[in-house]
């Protein structure tokens, strides 16, 4: 029986048409996001804006539930976010160096998004997503769960840092919790935190208590639901509602709005890569997103 407030579609949110696999493989490090607009408005919304893209599949009664136009950049927004993870003579974008400890951590003053969840979430696989406009960018990534050991800084052009923490759960490191609460803490820098969650599998016992620690900690954070493109999109409306209600009902410093991406399709990255340009003070966006409740409002580039 079909979840509450779904209507079912048939088919694998994989199974894109082929002009969008290529844009969304390809484009991302050789076509101008120019390309990307002159989609099918169908196709686009799917790349581009894939909780939009959901929209359409739920009954009337349960669209209320999805904050899905908080954060609702224009194209030209897009655009110019693009240009922050392009690699060019004068914006390198690098890793840094690798730490386990805090005071082992590079110095950098510059503005610093950090994402972490648990092993095997797709966290490496989705950064590496987001550095595909600089693809001699070095991210390793293992089909063993439990790879990254230590906190990879890895440095956008002068404007920001973005940071892979180790997974949490299977084969995390020993000293995971004192390395990653001394982090979340202590970060002078730290805009936003980017909790991963597998929207094949949902919020786990592990994701809750990641987020109790970002809620303890006040920290501002934001729920992106990995590998998309692995579920059926039923399956999908159905964790995408639950998560929703969760943030909705059991949260404080969770933004209101889902990320669901696709490491793999490349749904999703383009919107993403403009949040994070705007949360960390790089773009102003040519107009502000007010949500329902005024305590969302974004003023353009601070949005932390």
């Amino acid at each position: 029986m079909a979840a509450r407030g779904l209507r079912l579609g048939v088919g694998r949110l994989s199974e894109v048409p082929a002009a969008l696999r290529g844009v969304g493989r390809a484009s991302s490090s050789s076509q101008a996001f120019a390309e990307v607009l002159r989609l099918p408005r169908r196709q686009l919304t799917k790349l581009v804006f894939p909780l939009q893209e959901l929209e359409q599949y739920l009954a009337p009664d349960a669209r209320a539930d999805l904050r899905l136009r908080i954060f609702d950049p224009s194209p030209e927004d897009i655009s110019k976010a693009e240009s922050f993870f392009a690699a060019g003579a004068g914006n390198r974008i690098e890793y840094v160096s690798s730490a386990v400890r805090l005071d082992h951590a590079p110095d950098l003053r510059r503005p610093e998004v950090c994402f972490i969840g648990r092993s095997n979430v797709g966290k490496s696989s989705l950064i590496k997503a987001l550095f595909s406009l600089a693809p001699e960018v070095e991210v390793r990534i293992s089909k063993k769960p439990g790879h990254t050991k230590k906190m990879n800084f890895f440095k956008v052009g002068k404007y920001f840092t973005m940071v892979d923490m180790p997974g949490y759960g299977y084969r995390a490191p020993e000293d995971f919790v004192e390395m990653v609460e001394a982090y979340l803490k202590e970060r002078r820098n730290l805009k936003r935190t980017f909790l991963l969650v597998d929207s094949a599998v949902g919020i786990t016992k592990l994701d809750n208590i990641a987020i109790e620690m970002c809620e303890e900690f006040a920290l501002p954070y934001v729920m992106v639901l990995t590998k998309i493109d692995k579920s059926s999109r039923g399956h999908l409306l159905k964790q995408v509602l639950q998560i929703q209600r969760f943030v909705n009902v059991q949260t404080q410093g969770c933004f209101p709005q889902l990320f669901p991406v696709s490491a793999m399709t490349h749904s999703g990255i383009h919107l993403l890569r403009c949040f994070i340009a705007n949360i960390t003070g790089s773009l102003d966006l040519t107009a502000p997103t007010l949500a329902e409740d005024s305590k969302f409002f974004i003023p353009t580039g601070l949005a932390h």
